[in-house]
């Protein structure tokens, strides 16, 4: 470790510490659970994995994911991408009991992909007013 930042061999800042499922870092030489790549996938394998950690009860790894997507994807499918990735931080806020970072991030995430849904941008199959509709309803607010 250089400095107060893990770095890659590359020199490229990477988080080596542990974590616990919902991303909490631990004490380094803890044992944590697996990370998720931080290398993008083709948008398909993408939401198969994102869900799939959401399912495990990882909504912080999905976010990772996500993140990585939006961060190589096309510029026109950002918002698909963040928002997807913004919900799941929600589900992260929730889980550790921050309700207020919760209600924010639904928020900021339902937002996004109603600005998506309402182009022409692909949706590989999502159906995004559910999604907005689920993110409604845990912010309270309804569908």
């Amino acid at each position: 470790m250089t400095g107060d930042r893990d770095r890659d061999a590359s020199r490229r800042p990477r988080q080596a510490r542990p974590r616990d499922a919902l991303g909490r870092p631990l004490p380094y030489g803890s044992a944590g659970v697996e990370p998720a790549s931080e290398e993008p996938l083709p948008p398909a394998e993408t939401l198969v994995s994102a869900r799939s950690l959401v399912e495990a009860g990882r909504p912080f790894a999905a976010h990772e994911v996500l993140e990585a997507r939006w961060k190589a994807g096309p510029a026109q499918e950002r918002n698909l991408w963040q928002g997807l990735a913004q919900i799941c931080v929600g589900l992260t806020h929730a889980a550790r009991g921050n309700s207020v970072g919760a209600l924010r991030l639904f928020e900021r995430g339902a937002a996004r992909l109603e600005e998506y849904g309402s182009g022409e941008g692909p949706t590989y199959g999502l159906d995004l007013s559910a999604i907005v509709s689920c993110a409604r309803d845990r912010m309270g607010t309804g569908g």
